[in-house]
């Protein structure tokens, strides 16, 4: 039987407390933040380059390297999140996507999935930064940010499985 207490309700996160029980007969309780999920786009120009944003989060108390991304809202399939964070944040359109795949960002807590994009075929628009979002727009040599994020440099999660995914599809073409 499974008992649950919602202890906290935000514009973006819920977190419950839940009673669950395990596939082994034991009970135990656990506390989980659902969040809607996302999406994060490896953006790869003709020239082979990645875009990567230097974004300031408060969490990670700092500056942190990330491919574009972004929150699904109710309802939008993750390949539209996909194409609004692409413009809003890197500043293009793709005219050919492949979908990499999803990950869980941290199920020991997080109720989250993140689904990976490749674009491709890009074109410059104008970018759509929300007045909360400190970003900084780089482009990088797609086996450099491999490197980067095979060395420890890079940090986030979603980032390193999206480039080392994008880098693997990128080499069948």
């Amino acid at each position: 039987m499974n008992q649950t207490e919602t202890v906290f309700r935000g514009r973006v996160i819920t977190v419950q407390v839940e009673q669950v029980l395990l596939p082994n007969g034991e009970t135990a309780r656990y506390e989980i933040v659902y969040h809607p999920g996302g999406a994060a786009i490896a953006a790869v120009d003709s020239q082979r380059r990645v875009c990567l944003l230097r974004q300031f989060r408060p969490a990670a108390k700092g500056w942190v390297w990330e491919l574009p991304a972004g929150r699904l809202e109710p309802g939008e399939p993750p390949s539209d999140t996909a194409r609004r964070e692409l413009v809003e944040e890197a500043g293009c359109e793709a005219a050919r996507w492949e979908d990499l795949g999803s990950i869980l960002s941290s199920p020991g807590v997080f109720a989250e999935t993140i689904h990976l994009y490749l674009a491709r075929e890009l074109q410059a628009v104008p970018s759509q930064h929300e007045r909360h979002e400190v970003i900084e727009v780089h482009w990088v040599p797609l086996d450099q940010a491999v490197r980067q994020a095979l060395s420890g440099e890079l940090q986030d999660g979603k980032t390193i499985i999206g480039l080392l995914r994008a880098q693997d599809r990128c080499q069948m073409c």
